[in-house]
Protein backbone atom coordinates (compact mmCIF):
# COMPACT_ATOMS: atom_id res chain seq x y z
CA UNK A 1 0.00 0.00 0.00
CA UNK A 2 0.96 3.63 -0.45
CA UNK A 3 0.77 5.18 3.01
CA UNK A 4 1.52 8.76 4.05
CA UNK A 5 2.48 9.43 7.67
CA UNK A 6 1.99 13.02 8.87
CA UNK A 7 4.08 13.93 11.90
CA UNK A 8 6.69 11.49 10.70
CA UNK A 9 9.55 12.60 12.97
CA UNK A 10 7.49 12.56 16.17
CA UNK A 11 7.44 9.96 18.94
CA UNK A 12 4.62 7.98 17.31
CA UNK A 13 5.31 8.81 13.68
CA UNK A 14 8.82 7.35 13.60
CA UNK A 15 7.63 4.00 14.97
CA UNK A 16 4.73 3.90 12.51
CA UNK A 17 7.16 4.41 9.64
CA UNK A 18 9.43 1.63 10.90
CA UNK A 19 6.48 -0.75 11.24
CA UNK A 20 5.02 0.08 7.83
CA UNK A 21 8.38 -0.28 6.08
CA UNK A 22 9.00 -3.61 7.79
CA UNK A 23 5.73 -4.87 6.28
CA UNK A 24 6.71 -3.79 2.77
CA UNK A 25 4.54 -0.71 2.33
CA UNK A 26 5.55 2.35 0.32
CA UNK A 27 5.68 5.16 2.85
CA UNK A 28 5.74 8.94 2.41
CA UNK A 29 6.98 10.76 5.51
CA UNK A 30 5.56 14.25 5.99
CA UNK A 31 7.39 16.50 8.45
CA UNK A 32 8.79 19.98 8.88
CA UNK A 33 12.41 18.84 9.17
CA UNK A 34 12.82 15.30 7.82
CA UNK A 35 15.33 14.63 10.60
CA UNK A 36 16.03 11.23 12.19
CA UNK A 37 14.27 9.21 9.52
CA UNK A 38 15.78 6.02 8.09
CA UNK A 39 17.12 5.65 4.58
CA UNK A 40 15.00 3.08 2.81
CA UNK A 41 14.11 2.35 -0.79
CA UNK A 42 10.39 2.40 0.07
CA UNK A 43 10.54 5.68 2.01
CA UNK A 44 9.91 9.08 0.40
CA UNK A 45 10.59 12.23 2.42
CA UNK A 46 8.14 15.11 2.01
CA UNK A 47 9.49 18.08 3.93
CA UNK A 48 7.25 21.11 4.20
CA UNK A 49 4.52 22.96 6.05
CA UNK A 50 1.12 21.28 6.34
CA UNK A 51 -0.46 24.74 6.20
CA UNK A 52 0.69 24.98 2.57
CA UNK A 53 -2.51 23.52 1.14
CA UNK A 54 -1.33 23.07 -2.44
CA UNK A 55 1.84 21.30 -1.31
CA UNK A 56 0.06 18.95 1.08
CA UNK A 57 -2.67 18.17 -1.46
CA UNK A 58 0.00 17.16 -3.99
CA UNK A 59 1.79 14.95 -1.45
CA UNK A 60 -1.38 13.08 -0.54
CA UNK A 61 -2.62 12.56 -4.08
CA UNK A 62 -2.72 8.89 -5.18
CA UNK A 63 -2.13 7.57 -1.65
CA UNK A 64 -4.10 4.59 -0.36
CA UNK A 65 -4.16 5.78 3.25
CA UNK A 66 -3.10 8.67 5.45
CA UNK A 67 -1.99 8.23 9.05
CA UNK A 68 -1.97 11.48 11.00
CA UNK A 69 0.24 11.57 14.09
CA UNK A 70 0.23 15.36 13.91
CA UNK A 71 1.19 17.22 17.08
CA UNK A 72 2.47 20.80 17.03
CA UNK A 73 4.37 20.17 20.29
CA UNK A 74 3.15 19.99 23.88
CA UNK A 75 5.25 23.01 24.87
CA UNK A 76 3.72 25.28 22.22
CA UNK A 77 1.69 28.29 23.29
CA UNK A 78 -1.90 28.41 22.01
CA UNK A 79 -1.72 24.64 21.64
CA UNK A 80 -5.47 24.11 21.24
CA UNK A 81 -5.65 26.64 18.41
CA UNK A 82 -2.53 25.30 16.68
CA UNK A 83 -3.69 21.70 16.95
CA UNK A 84 -7.14 22.57 15.63
CA UNK A 85 -5.80 24.64 12.75
CA UNK A 86 -3.34 21.94 11.70
CA UNK A 87 -5.92 19.17 11.96
CA UNK A 88 -8.38 21.18 9.89
CA UNK A 89 -5.71 21.60 7.20
CA UNK A 90 -5.01 17.87 7.19
CA UNK A 91 -8.68 16.91 6.86
CA UNK A 92 -9.13 19.39 4.01
CA UNK A 93 -6.07 18.03 2.19
CA UNK A 94 -7.19 14.41 2.60
CA UNK A 95 -10.52 15.30 1.04
CA UNK A 96 -8.98 17.41 -1.72
CA UNK A 97 -6.61 14.58 -2.63
CA UNK A 98 -9.56 12.16 -2.60
CA UNK A 99 -7.91 9.77 -0.17
CA UNK A 100 -10.66 7.65 1.35
CA UNK A 101 -8.80 6.07 4.29
CA UNK A 102 -7.63 8.17 7.25
CA UNK A 103 -6.35 7.02 10.63
CA UNK A 104 -5.85 9.70 13.29
CA UNK A 105 -3.69 9.05 16.33
CA UNK A 106 -5.51 10.90 19.06
CA UNK A 107 -5.06 10.90 22.82
CA UNK A 108 -6.25 9.01 25.87
CA UNK A 109 -8.00 12.16 27.11
CA UNK A 110 -11.06 11.42 25.01
CA UNK A 111 -11.58 7.98 26.59
CA UNK A 112 -14.40 7.52 29.10
CA UNK A 113 -13.61 6.88 32.76
CA UNK A 114 -17.29 6.83 33.77
CA UNK A 115 -20.55 7.14 31.84
CA UNK A 116 -20.47 10.54 30.16
CA UNK A 117 -17.11 11.50 31.72
CA UNK A 118 -13.90 11.53 29.69
CA UNK A 119 -10.41 11.48 31.13
CA UNK A 120 -9.58 15.04 29.99
CA UNK A 121 -12.49 16.35 32.08
CA UNK A 122 -11.23 14.89 35.37
CA UNK A 123 -9.42 16.98 38.00
CA UNK A 124 -6.37 14.71 37.86
CA UNK A 125 -5.70 15.37 34.17
CA UNK A 126 -2.37 17.26 33.77
CA UNK A 127 -3.01 20.94 33.11
CA UNK A 128 0.06 21.37 30.91
CA UNK A 129 -1.20 18.96 28.24
CA UNK A 130 -4.91 19.66 28.57
CA UNK A 131 -5.11 22.14 25.65
CA UNK A 132 -3.66 19.53 23.28
CA UNK A 133 -5.96 16.83 24.65
CA UNK A 134 -8.96 19.11 24.15
CA UNK A 135 -7.83 19.75 20.60
CA UNK A 136 -7.53 16.03 19.94
CA UNK A 137 -10.99 15.44 21.36
CA UNK A 138 -12.43 18.22 19.21
CA UNK A 139 -10.94 16.48 16.18
CA UNK A 140 -12.61 13.22 17.19
CA UNK A 141 -15.93 15.04 17.52
CA UNK A 142 -15.42 16.58 14.07
CA UNK A 143 -14.79 13.16 12.57
CA UNK A 144 -17.86 11.70 14.26
CA UNK A 145 -20.06 14.39 12.74
CA UNK A 146 -18.39 14.43 9.34
CA UNK A 147 -20.73 12.07 7.52
CA UNK A 148 -19.70 9.15 5.37
CA UNK A 149 -17.21 10.64 2.93
CA UNK A 150 -14.14 9.34 4.83
CA UNK A 151 -13.28 5.89 6.11
CA UNK A 152 -11.76 7.39 9.24
CA UNK A 153 -10.51 5.73 12.39
CA UNK A 154 -9.54 7.51 15.61
CA UNK A 155 -7.06 5.59 17.74
CA UNK A 156 -6.55 6.61 21.37
CA UNK A 157 -3.40 5.11 22.90
CA UNK A 158 -3.35 3.83 26.45
CA UNK A 159 -2.96 6.57 29.06
CA UNK A 160 0.65 5.54 29.62
CA UNK A 161 2.38 5.64 26.23
CA UNK A 162 6.08 4.94 26.60
CA UNK A 163 9.20 3.57 24.91
CA UNK A 164 9.50 -0.19 24.93
CA UNK A 165 9.72 -3.40 23.00
CA UNK A 166 7.51 -4.53 20.15
CA UNK A 167 5.58 -7.56 21.43
CA UNK A 168 2.56 -7.59 19.12
CA UNK A 169 0.44 -8.56 22.14
CA UNK A 170 -2.10 -6.10 23.55
CA UNK A 171 -5.77 -5.61 24.33
CA UNK A 172 -8.13 -3.76 22.04
CA UNK A 173 -10.89 -1.62 23.53
CA UNK A 174 -13.46 0.86 22.29
CA UNK A 175 -14.13 4.21 23.96
CA UNK A 176 -13.37 3.39 27.62
CA UNK A 177 -10.00 3.90 29.29
CA UNK A 178 -8.31 0.51 29.72
CA UNK A 179 -6.97 -0.16 33.21
CA UNK A 180 -4.36 -2.39 34.81
CA UNK A 181 -5.82 -3.04 38.23
CA UNK A 182 -6.43 0.33 39.84
CA UNK A 183 -4.11 2.19 37.48
CA UNK A 184 -4.40 3.27 33.84
CA UNK A 185 -2.85 0.70 31.53
CA UNK A 186 0.20 1.30 29.34
CA UNK A 187 1.49 0.40 25.91
CA UNK A 188 4.81 0.84 24.14
CA UNK A 189 4.95 3.17 21.17
CA UNK A 190 6.26 0.21 19.12
CA UNK A 191 3.13 -1.81 19.88
CA UNK A 192 0.93 1.20 19.24
CA UNK A 193 2.51 1.29 15.77
CA UNK A 194 1.61 -2.39 15.33
CA UNK A 195 -2.03 -1.58 16.11
CA UNK A 196 -2.00 1.36 13.71
CA UNK A 197 -0.65 -0.58 10.74
CA UNK A 198 -2.86 -3.58 11.58
CA UNK A 199 -5.89 -1.29 11.33
CA UNK A 200 -4.73 0.13 8.01
CA UNK A 201 -4.14 -3.32 6.55
CA UNK A 202 -7.29 -4.93 7.97
CA UNK A 203 -9.82 -2.26 8.98
CA UNK A 204 -11.91 -3.19 12.00
CA UNK A 205 -12.90 0.27 13.25
CA UNK A 206 -14.20 2.25 10.30
CA UNK A 207 -15.75 5.53 11.43
CA UNK A 208 -15.08 4.55 15.04
CA UNK A 209 -12.79 5.35 17.93
CA UNK A 210 -10.79 2.57 19.59
CA UNK A 211 -7.95 2.10 22.04
CA UNK A 212 -5.16 -0.36 22.75
CA UNK A 213 -3.24 -1.23 25.93
CA UNK A 214 -1.47 -4.09 27.69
Amino acid sequence: MKITVIGATGFVGQEVINEALARGHQVTAVSRSGKNLPQHSNLTLATGDIHDSDWLNSVLRSQDAVISAYNPGWSESDLFEKFTRGSTQILAAVRAAQVKRLLVVGGAGSLQVAPGVELVDTEAFPAEIKPGALGARALRNTLQSSGGDLDWTYLSPAAMLQPGARTGQFRIGSTELLMSGDHPASISVADLAVAIVDEIEHPQHLQKQFTVAY
